[in-house]
């Protein structure tokens, strides 16, 4: 009964609203408050500051610089391992597999189009299909900067405008399509593996989604919008295996893509498997 009335709020609450909203208190320089209300996040959900670079929460200049905070050097090694590739960020598997009829699983029974994940771009779905899907869900209390899986050259970025439903397993397990409904940013890489997707997935009360190349991506109308990198361009946006490429102010979740025959997930990784930014996730299909 109770998972059922979150959902039916869900549909019914303001989203936009109170993203913006949060997204205010988030940035509030107010001393007494940002400080009270960073401690209390801290403590609630018990994040660890000894591996923050800035260690003293009363340090940020607002919530949110303490939510997108960096880590000390090494706190979050990279697997070396020959052509491994990387969990994007800290957090819990969500599900991952294989993409089966242009369809993503979600949860029990929910699954989701990459074709609409993309944006309705079907040239975009298209290296995708019969390919394979990771996706990772960030807690509260976790590292909420996005790394690259792989050393890539980015192609192109969508913004995807949509819902800001919260996402966690009772959403996932009861609200269809959600991660192709939400509000999402696609980041289009060519890397050494066939074209790569990281797609920055949106949730309620995220107040804004963040590229290292874009700044804050989110259009003041809110509609669909491209942005194509030609040769140039893109010889200045080439990102290393393990660099930063995004962050979620309020997080939420990050889906990769690869194409066909090109990676395999590691076999002990699975639905609710934790995860942590920069460990072995996977391998070329070929190793």
């Amino acid at each position: 009964m109770k998972s059922r009335l979150f959902i039916f709020s869900q549909y019914l609450l303001p989203h936009n609203l109170l993203s913006r909203m949060a997204g205010c208190i988030a940035e509030c320089r107010v001393r007494w408050f940002k400080n009270a209300f960073t401690a209390w996040f801290a403590k609630r959900y018990e994040v660890n500051m000894s591996e923050a670079l800035v260690e003293d929460l009363t340090a940020y200049e607002h919530f949110n610089a303490f939510f997108t905070r960096a880590l000390k050097p090494g706190a979050r090694p990279l697997d070396e391992t020959p052509g491994a590739i990387l969990c994007p960020a800290d957090g819990a598997v969500s599900q991952l597999g294989p993409i089966e009829h242009g369809r993503i699983f979600q949860a029990k029974g929910h699954s989701f189009s990459v074709l609409e994940l993309l944006g309705g771009d079907a040239a975009l779905a298209a290296p995708f299909m019969g390919g394979d899907f990771a996706t990772i869900y960030l807690s509260p209390k976790d590292y909420h900067r996005v790394h690259m899986p792989l050393a890539g050259t980015l192609r192109e970025m969508v913004y995807v405008p949509g819902k800001l439903f919260s996402v966690n397993q009772t959403t996932a397990e009861n609200v269809p399509e959600l991660f192709a409904r939400n509000e999402r940013v696609v980041c289009l890489f060519d890397t050494e593996r066939g074209p790569m997707a990281v797609v920055l997935v949106g949730a309620m009360i995220v107040a804004s989604i963040e590229t290292v190349w874009a700044g804050l991506v989110t259009p003041p109308k809110r509609e669909l919008k491209t942005v194509r990198y030609d040769e140039a361009a893109r010889a200045a946006i080439h990102l290393e295996k393990g660099a930063e490429m995004g962050r979620f102010k309020l997080g939420s979740t990050a889906v990769v893509l690869f194409g066909p025959d090109q990676i395999k997930w590691a076999q002990e990784l699975g639905a609710g498997s934790p995860v942590r930014m920069g460990q072995g996730m996977g391998s070329p299909a070929q190793a």
